[in-house]
Parts: C-alpha cells; structure tokens; sequence
C-alpha cells in the first residue's frame, strides 16, 4: 500500500531534505489510512510520510533510506513488530520505534521495550496520546541532533560547550573528592526546581532521597568521605536513584558517574567524577503500570486471573502447614449477557464495576477477589473454619446483588451462581480446586441459577456427560447426522402452504432425534455455532434444489440466523455464494432474526440485511414482543415480516376473549405493512381468534408438526388443504406425530 502517490513505491528522499521522516507500519488498511490522514493534517506537510501493509514493505524502506520516527503495529501478516525491530537493531539502523498494538498480553509490551521502543501505545489509541507521543520523539531527536552538533565544536568553542551543558535535557554535574557538587547546569533548576547556587557547594546526599542514601553511597564509591567511580578511569557506572525536587515530589534519575583523571582538569586534589542525571520518572511509571497490569484487570482494578493463583498458591501452603481449610468460589454472573447485548457494553463494563464493588465489600480481610474474564470472578477464602463460614459468605454475596443496578436510568436486575470447593477435601492442587468450583458453579446454573452449592464428587459424571456431548456435536458434523426439518406455514383463508421455518434436528445415534433447544447452546458455548451455521445455509439450499426438481411450486423457506453468525461479517458472502452455487432464487429464502441482534450492533447489523435485500433474501423477525422490541428498529431495518411469539399465541384460551399484546402486534404490522406469521398455533381457538383478528398465516401443531424433507415434499406436491373443521378436534386434522419437536 502507497499512500505516497508516486510511481517508485520505496521512493528515496534527498537527504537534505530535513522534514521528519516516519514510516507507518500496519495491515489494517483503515487504520494505515487513517493514520496516514491524521499525521499529514497535523504536521500540514511538515512530515515526510511512509506506508508499509507488511513487514517485508517496512524493511524495504528501512534498508534504502533512515527514517526519525518508525510507528509500528506489532501483528503483521508475514513477520511481527519485534522482527522488524531486531533488524533494525541488527544492522544498527537508526531512528525511534513507536509500538502501536491491540496486544493486552505483557510480554509483547516488554519485548518491544526491550528492543529499545520508545513507547508503547495500546490500540485503540486517543488521538491527542499519539500525536503528544510523535511529537516527543521527534523533538527528543531534535535536541539529540542539537546536542551532537554543539559536541562537533565542543574541543574549540567554549561557548559552544556551555551552550551544549545548558541546553541539555538532562543534569549536568561534577563532584567533588568529598562528595560536594563543583558544577551543575541549568536543567537541575527545571527538574528538581532548586538554582544552581543553591547546588553548587553542597554533599550530593542532600537531593537524594531518604530511602536511596545507602545505595547513593554505593554507586558513588564513597568510602572514608571520599567520592570515586567504582570503575576504571575508562569506564562508567549507572544508578538510578530518586532525586529530592524543590515541590516535594521525588522524581526518578538514572544517573551515570564517571571518574576525573588525575590532572586531566587540574591538580590530583580536584580528582573526583562527572556525570549525567537523566529524569526517567515517566518510564519508570510506565514500567510499573505495565507490571501492575500484568497483574490486575484493567476493567475492575481487580486482581487477574495470574495474581489470583500466586495467592491462591500462597493459601494453600499455608493451609497445608497449618493443617486447616480454605474454600475457592467461582461465581458467574446471571443474565449479565441479555444486559451486555442489550445495552451494549460500555453498560456492561459499568455493570461489571459495580458489581465488583458490591462483591469486594461482602468479603473479609485477608480474602481475595479476582476477576477471570468475562462475567466470571473468583474468591480465595483462606484459613476457613468450617463450610458454614464459606456458605455465609456466599449468601451475603448472592444478598449484595438483590438491589438493582442503576445503569444511567435503566434499572438492571443481575443474581449470581457460585460454585464451591473446599480444600483439602475437594482438591490440593490450584487447578483441581479451581476446576471443582467451576463445575459446582454450572450445577448451580442447570437448577435455576441464584445460589450457591458445594462441589460433590456426584457432580463429576455430570461435566463428563456435557462434554461427551459437545465432543459428539463436533462429530455429528463430519458424520453427517445433522438434519433439516421443515414446519410448514399455512394460509388459513386457503388452506395451502406459503412457507416453512427451516428447524434443525440431530440423529444422535444413542439418544434418537435431538432438538435444537438439546443441543445448540452447547454449540454457542464451544464455538461451533458458526460452523453449524455454514452447514445449516447449505443443507437449506441443497433441500431447495431438491424440492425444485420434483416441480412444485415454489414456496419460501425460513431460516434462523444466530447472532454470531451475523456478528462474523461474511454472510452476507456466504449466502450470495450458496445461492449462486445452487442456483436457487433468492426470493425462495427468508432470513429470521431476533430483536437483540438488532440492539447489540445496530448499524453493522443494518449494512448487511440491507445487502440480503438487495440480493432478493427477504428479512423476518423471530419471537417478535419476547426482547426489547423498539418501533424505532422497526422503520430503520428491512423488515418484511414479524413472528408473534408462541408465548404470546398460548396465552389464548377464548376466542371472544381480549388480548392486548397480539392485537398491538397486528396492528404494528398491518400499520407498517409487514406480513405476520403467528408460531405455536395448537388449538383451532387459537386459530380463529388470530384469524379473526387479521392474521390468516400460521404455523404450529395444529397443522404440522416439524417434518424431514421428504414428507415436507410429498406434503407440498399433494397440496390438500389444510383448513382444519374447527367443529371436529384439531388433531384429527394434524400430521403424524414425529418423534422431532419443535425447537
């Protein structure tokens, strides 16, 4: 990528051409490109500008040219940020490295750090932060290229010398034999904020801090009152020392000292060192921030999953020395991912805030509370006295979260299961205490959620079987056991068939067919949503090519879309390359969606249906009412048709009765024009209420259940009609019962 517009893509500037040179690095081309835009309306053309999308780009430019500034993204497709970094270093190629990444892990900060990076910028970067850091670096190198010049005329001009001391960004100094400082330049006054005259004259001891004096007399040699380097004539030491300022705010110097020789500036009673004092202060806090965070959650400033095992490790040898208890508590959060999709996730990491807030003030001193990841936090409760202990603890933690969260005006109501295990009973090692809890933590979850339990050995087989099960859908793909039903939608006013909801089955081949509701949230935990999804929208095309051929009329067939399939951003691709492949219309597929994905990523969720409708694929919302259904999306996203809910549909026991909701839903649709399909239709009440009312599409037992293809073929070739004698039970009427159900 050349963002340059000049034909040669590595072109060499003239050297004497003195604009600042910085070469942007990264593969992102949005990120390159606005990059790029940011620094050159800045510098308004100061800079000399640089693109590179990989790093074999980025060596090519750094080989022919030198360059002021490199900004670097450490992820690159053929080599990474440190790559780049050894090459340069290896070759001693000059020039500052800013390291821009998404990395959160500390290794990949440190590495960079130690390759000599100036800074380490986290993605996503503020604007100000990156052009504050540009010009940092570039005036560093600026006063660096100042400071070599002036030391060029250093040997004939003294008054180039004492502009070069004066000017430096750094303390100045020599001492004395006896420690007092002879001479220091004016940057003592801008960064401890004392004049020189109030230096000059002094034990060095007097600006160093208290707690550093021992090591202050170290590194300078002191020995019997005398001030020596500890090294030869030849060499040099540093230290790092924190300095006393004028303010009251101690700042940190790496200081270097080197020994005077014996008439090198006078006689040998003036032999003493010189030195440099360079202010690190903001390194050395960048430095700490960095190992504070490899240790803590940035979110909750709780300890992190690393720092929770170094003290749980800890509590465990004590308690093994004491021979006494600790309880481990795994906690997740309930329904924390409806307020996450719903409100979006900067709500959801204030919720997780307050939550950490009300947890941490329920616990003990001495217990520790660490954030996993996610909505999981975890609690060490060391020297237990018994179980009752750890079950108080745990009820007054369930009790914390009972008040609701106030999230800018929305009253969010969140409970928590919390699985426990006790040591040494329940385990010895981290791992299997941790692991233990965790899985008393889901036995919480399958009864009901909102409580606590202790680990039992019986829980065990329990896990196994959960993950026999996900092991067995990983199968099912490549073996071919998955299968498309297909539940017919009728037009009451004629009886015939206008559609199916495509619905998927699995034929385990212990436990017989499985419903979607058995087995697909297995799937949205493990990953395998995405890959059942790409074989869903195939398995729906092949089943249309089918029904095709055996020359019947054509009739639409709905399939549901998982919010992380959409989330993906390709199957907008996905569908238009199944349907090219098969050569299947698009007018024969309707995509069904629920409310939250509609509120979770608004507009990405917009770009991509609008794609589908232009492609031909018509748009339905499934379970419409059940979410947090806004009128608002309604006009915004290209929506054809609207589901009522089967939960509402049971509700009606009289067809002369009044119900409010499904009238309010009909309304919407015939208001805004959309086609409305009612779910779960059961009975004929059902049936004529909501035919009475406007809406003459249904689905349900009442009609059909769920079928496999070739029924769902024969039913459709003999095209009988369906509308049910509502004098005569409806089941007469209705289809063989599978041994599939409705998902």
């Amino acid at each position: 990528m050349n963002l340059n517009f000049q034909d040669d893509p590595t072109p060499v500037v003239p050297l004497h051409d003195s604009r600042p040179r910085l070469l942007l690095v990264d593969d992102e081309p949005r990120l390159l490109s606005s990059l790029y835009e940011l620094l050159r309306s800045h510098a308004g053309g100061d800079y000399l500008l640089f693109t590179a999308a990989t790093g074999a780009e980025a060596l090519v430019h750094l080989a022919r040219q030198p360059f002021d500034l490199v900004l670097l993204d450490l992820r690159l497709p053929d080599m990474s940020g440190h790559d780049i970094m050894d090459f340069m270093n290896a070759r001693a190629i000059g020039g500052d490295v800013v390291v821009m990444s998404g990395e959160v892990g500390i290794d990949a900060a440190i590495g960079a750090l130690k390759r000599g990076a100036y800074d380490y910028l986290r993605k996503p970067y503020g604007r100000e932060e990156l052009l504050k850091t540009v010009e940092n670096v570039l005036q560093k190198r600026r006063m660096a290229l100042d400071n070599e010049r002036i030391a060029a005329q250093l040997e004939t001009s003294e008054k180039m010398y004492r502009y070069l001391v004066d000017s430096s960004p750094d303390i100045i100094y020599t001492l004395a034999p006896d420690g007092r400082v002879t001479f220091v330049n004016d940057r003592v006054q801008q960064l401890l904020g004392f004049e020189r005259d109030e230096v000059v004259g002094r034990h060095y001891s007097v600006l160093v801090h208290d707690d550093d004096q021992d090591r202050a007399r170290f590194a300078f040699g002191e020995r019997q009152g005398l001030v020596r380097s500890r090294v030869s004539d030849t060499g040099g030491r540093t230290a790092e020392l924190r300095l006393k300022c004028k303010n009251g705010i101690d700042r940190t110097f790496s200081i270097t000292l080197t020994s005077m020789a014996p008439n090198a500036i006078g006689p040998q009673d003036t032999y003493g060192t010189y030195g440099v004092a360079r202010d690190i202060t903001d390194r050395k806090r960048a430095e700490e921030m960095i190992s504070y965070q490899a240790y803590h959650d940035i979110l909750t400033d709780l300890p992190n999953r690393m720092l929770f095992k170094d003290r749980l490790g800890l509590a465990v040898i004590q308690a093994r020395r004491k021979a006494a208890e600790l309880a481990v508590m795994f906690i997740d959060l309930d329904r924390f991912k409806l307020v996450n999709d719903t409100l979006g996730h900067v709500k959801g990491d204030e919720l997780l805030q307050q939550v950490a807030r009300r947890l941490q003030d329920c616990l003990r001193r001495g217990d520790t509370l660490a954030r996993q990841g996610g909505d999981e936090f975890t609690i060490v409760l060391p020297e237990l006295q018994d179980r009752q202990e750890a079950r108080a603890v745990a009820e007054k933690l369930i009790d914390s979260l009972e008040a609701p969260f106030d999230l800018d005006g929305h009253q969010v109501h969140i409970s928590a299961s919390i699985g426990i295990a006790v040591y040494p009973h329940d385990g010895e090692s981290i791992d299997e205490l941790l692991r233990h809890a965790d899985i008393a933590m889901y036995q919480v979850k399958a009864l009901g959620k909102n409580g606590h339990t202790f680990y039992h050995q019986s829980m065990q087989e329990v896990s196994h079987q959960k993950i026999a099960l996900e092991r067995s859908l990983r199968q099912a793909l490549e073996l071919n056991q998955l299968e498309m039903y297909y539940q017919p939608q009728i037009d009451v006013s004629t009886g015939r068939i206008v559609g199916a909801e495509g619905l998927m089955r699995w034929n385990h081949p212990q436990r017989g067919v499985l419903s979607a509701g058995e087995f697909l949230p297995f799937a949205e935990d493990n990953g395998l949503m995405l890959p059942i999804s790409d074989w869903m929208l195939g398995a729906l095309c092949r089943d249309l090519v089918r029904w095709n051929a055996a020359g019947g009329e054509q009739v639409k067939l709905s399939l549901n879309l998982s919010p992380q399939y959409l989330d993906r951003g390709d199957f907008f691709e996905k569908m238009r390359g199944a349907l090219t492949r098969y050569g299947i219309a698009p007018e024969q597929i309707e995509v069904e969606i629920t409310e939250n994905i509609c509120i979770r990523n608004p507009q990405d969720a917009i770009e991509q249906l609008n794609k589908l409708c232009e492609l031909g694929v018509s748009v339905a919302i499934d379970d419409f009412g059940t979410g947090y259904s806004s009128l608002s999306y309604l006009h915004r996203f290209p929506i054809h048709t609207i589901k009522i809910d089967q939960s509402f549909v049971k509700e009606i026991h009289d067809e002369n009765g009044h119900y409010p909701v499904i009238l309010a839903i009909i309304s919407i649709a015939r208001g805004l024009g959309l086609h409305l399909v009612a779910e779960g239709v059961e009975t004929a009440v059902q049936a004529r209420y909501l035919q009475a009312n406007g809406c003459t599409t249904m689905q349900g037992y009442l009609y059909h259940r769920p079928v496999p293809l070739p029924r769902f073929i024969e039913i459709l070739q003999g095209q009988v009609r369906l509308m049910p004698d509502y004098d005569v039970p409806p089941m007469l009427h209705a289809q063989p019962v599978l041994v599939a159900v409705q998902a």
